[in-house]
């Protein structure tokens, strides 16, 4: 975020006067992130480049005014390639055209569910899924980005479609790389290390979009090595080819390169696996990045989670409608409008508008980008979501935050995202029972309520773990006018790390709002997995069990 001033209503995220001029400079300044990241990431979906152009346009111009997240940026996300190009590929059978409309159908179908979640007020259950498994989760789609963009930063077409297949693939690839796009690819993936180690430093690489940077230097390679026009090279007695197909390829109007769905195959068991894959991904990748930015801008309002899904899920109709991407919060472009000074929903608006008007009146200047130029852009996320940093957060906290984060990973990339979370979820209640918590405790925290002059106290038993914890939430949201609540541990048997987790944010939260939450108890426990936090004894760390 930008440096401090002196009145709080002038800070980064806070309503002032002329603000809306704030909020064009992010917007214009997100609009330069946004154009190539939404390329890169349609084409790496499987989708022509200018569905997620199309995408990030619904986003900032339709469902800016329905959500209630003011400064998140609405559009697609990296977090969601492997389930679309999957979509793609299963659903078209070889064809990729029409697997492309056919997952456009399971997207709408999709968004009507986020729709009906937000109808339900399901914006909370971004609350149940553990945190080792989500962390896992996301991992796996950073290794599934890498795996297949390496491949197109070098210049070579791999022959393995698994994931697995492609990442064994990667030696002979480097062996047998193209000299002409690997230069601009490495260069490009080059560059964003670069600029993301002198940002942490300040100056004006913090202020420099890094695709900008990237494509101030690809762009001229690209012309000197003339992508334009197909053509062959000798390097080191070996023959190359390049032409237009390694650069980005948009129709000549926007109205044209809307595709429509076809509904016919979305109803088949492979596309009903979409469609619930589309709907809960999403819905948590977009709930956890509201979250997030709310974090991020203490001065903001609270956003309204269910709210959020809805704006969310209308926008995805229409894209869906239209030829897009699926479209969540996007976390990387958020923190980035945080950072330009956005102040309210309207810089999510200017991103938008800039993206239309740019596709709509310079096409031919996106029709320069070279695609491993968008490769680096993207095995740069990849790198960020797989980081090995979390890693050894999980290392830290136990060991069986470790099993659960590699088990998730492992198995997502193994077979899919869906069988994958849902596999680290059973391993993370499978632990639960073995130590001791029984079935009925699982779903049911035993909460007792006492009201006093110094506030309210809520007395949990029996286990406080991420499949029960929503009803000790909804117990302290009916408590949200008190000043002061207790939240007490000391009879509980087991107090899973994600409970922990949940619970320092909501202490946190209370704080910035002026009201006290307190957790006890956890001095009689001991830990299960090895946390200093645990070991201090504060609300977020391993898992901690009641000492005999």
């Amino acid at each position: 975020m930008s440096g401090a001033q002196s009145n709080v209503s002038h800070l980064p995220g806070t309503p002032g006067q002329g603000g809306w001029r704030h909020d064009v400079v992010a917007g214009f300044l997100v609009f330069l992130l946004a154009l190539p990241l939404c390329l890169g990431i349609a084409m790496a979906s499987g989708f022509p480049p200018v569905a997620g152009i199309l995408t990030a346009v619904v986003g900032g111009l339709l469902s800016t005014w329905l959500g209630s997240a003011r400064l998140t940026i609405k559009g697609p996300a990296a977090g969601l390639i492997a389930i679309a190009v999957g979509a793609v590929t299963e659903l078209g059978g070889g064809d990729g055209a029409l697997g492309y409309r056919r997952t456009l159908a399971t997207l709408v179908a999709a968004a009507l569910l986020q729709v009906l979640f937000a109808l339900l007020r399901a914006g909370r259950l971004g609350d149940l899924f553990p945190s080792s498994v989500v962390h896992g989760m996301l991992a796996a789609i950073g290794i599934t980005i890498c795996a297949r963009q390496a491949h197109v930063l070098l210049g070579v077409t791999p022959s393995p479609r698994g994931v697995l297949g492609l990442l064994a693939e990667v030696p002979r690839s480097v062996a047998g790389l193209n000299p002409e796009i690997a230069l601009i690819g490495v260069s490009s993936l080059g560059l964003l290390f670069g600029h993301a180690a002198l940002a942490r430093r300040g100056g004006w690489a913090k202020r420099v979009p890094a695709p900008l940077v990237v494509l101030a230097v690809a762009v001229p390679l690209a012309w000197v090595f003339d992508l334009e026009h197909a053509h062959t090279f000798t390097f080191s007695h070996t023959v190359f080819s390049v032409g237009p197909e390694q650069l980005v390829n948009l129709p000549g109007n926007l109205l044209g390169a809307m595709t429509f769905p076809d509904f016919a195959g979305a109803w088949s068991l492979v596309g009903l696996k979409y469609v619930v894959m589309f709907a809960l991904v999403g819905s948590v990748e977009s709930l956890l990045t509201v979250k997030a930015v709310d974090l991020l801008a203490p001065q903001q309002p609270r956003s309204d989670l269910d709210r959020d899904l809805l704006a969310t899920g209308v926008g995805n109709v229409v894209a869906g409608l239209i030829g897009g991407l699926p479209m969540i919060s996007e976390v990387v472009r958020s923190s980035a409008n945080l950072a330009y000074g956005a102040r309210s929903r309207l810089s999510n608006f200017f991103h938008g508008l800039f993206l239309l008007l740019f596709v709509a009146f310079a096409p031919g200047l996106i029709h320069r980008i070279p695609l491993a130029a968008l490769a680096g852009m993207l095995i740069f996320t990849g790198v960020r979501l797989a980081s090995p940093g979390e890693l050894v957060k999980a290392w830290r906290i136990g060991a069986e935050q470790v099993l659960l984060f590699c088990f998730t990973v492992g198995v997502t990339l193994a077979t899919d995202l869906l069988v994958g979370v849902a596999s680290g979820i059973a391993l993370k209640v499978g632990l639960h029972l073995l130590h001791g918590v029984s079935v009925r405790e699982l779903w049911r925290a035993d909460i007792q309520e006492h009201s006093g002059p110094d506030g309210v106290v809520l007395r949990v038993r029996g286990a406080a773990v991420f499949t029960n914890f929503l009803g000790l939430k909804r117990r302290l949201e009916r408590h949200t006018g008190a000043g002061h609540v207790e939240v007490d541990l000391t009879e509980v048997r087991l107090v899973d790390h994600t409970v922990m987790q949940r619970l320092h944010e909501l202490t946190q939260e209370w704080s910035r709002e002026g009201r006290r939450l307190r957790v006890l108890g956890l001095e009689r426990h001991r830990s299960v997995s090895s946390h200093p936090l645990s070991a201090r004894r504060k609300p977020a760390g391993g898992d901690l069990g009641l000492t005999p």
